[in-house]
């Protein structure tokens, strides 16, 4: 069997964030032949701006971006909510990953969500957008969704792949996602 390349997207720019914790999680409990890597400069890709994403343009920051996505068997995507929507720092990566419109690294690529959040909400109105926004930059979005509320009183202190609830979840969303890429065996 081949090996399965997820790349996950982090919402939260902050080294301890619970979304991290999240896609580590994911990482930890991925089918057997799957590899999962967190791309680590988000932070560094600019803003989108059709003026400089020309034809043999060296964008630092975006052309690395694009160049793993590329390499994805499938994205998986974590996001916290800031004032009610997705984060720039995401909204902004599905933009580059978007162009050129129609063959852009995510198109009918399979994609996922996974959205957390301290509120009872489990940030849903940003993984609702966020399921939204790749589904019009031609990402193909599974049929499997996971929202994860009450994190701080869920998790407390602890890593989410130590809660075994939560890393259930993962995994299944993870092997859903694998499975859509047409690479899991017995999915």
């Amino acid at each position: 069997m081949a090996q399965t390349r997820v790349l996950a997207l982090v919402g939260s720019l902050r080294t301890g964030s619970v979304n991290r914790q999240i896609a580590e999680t994911a990482a930890a409990v991925a089918p057997e032949g799957t590899e999962l890597t967190i791309f680590e400069g988000l932070g560094d890709v600019p803003f989108y701006n059709e003026d400089v994403d020309v034809p043999g343009a060296t964008i630092a920051g975006a052309d690395e971006l694009r160049a793993a996505a590329a390499e994805a068997d499938a994205l998986l995507l974590v996001t916290p909510e800031y004032n009610g929507t997705v984060p720039a720092v995401l909204k902004n990566a599905i933009d580059w990953l978007s162009r050129p419109y129609g063959s852009g690294a995510i198109a009918n690529k399979p994609v996922a969500v996974i959205s957390a959040s301290p509120s009872r909400n489990g940030a849903k109105w940003a993984h609702d957008d966020a399921r939204k926004s790749l589904r019009v930059a031609g990402g193909t979005v599974v049929d499997a969704e996971l929202s994860i509320g009450s994190t701080s009183h869920k998790l407390g202190e602890q890593h989410p792949r130590e809660n075994a609830e939560v890393a259930r979840e993962v995994g299944e969303l993870v092997r859903a996602l694998v499975a859509a890429s047409g690479q899991l065996v017995n999915a």
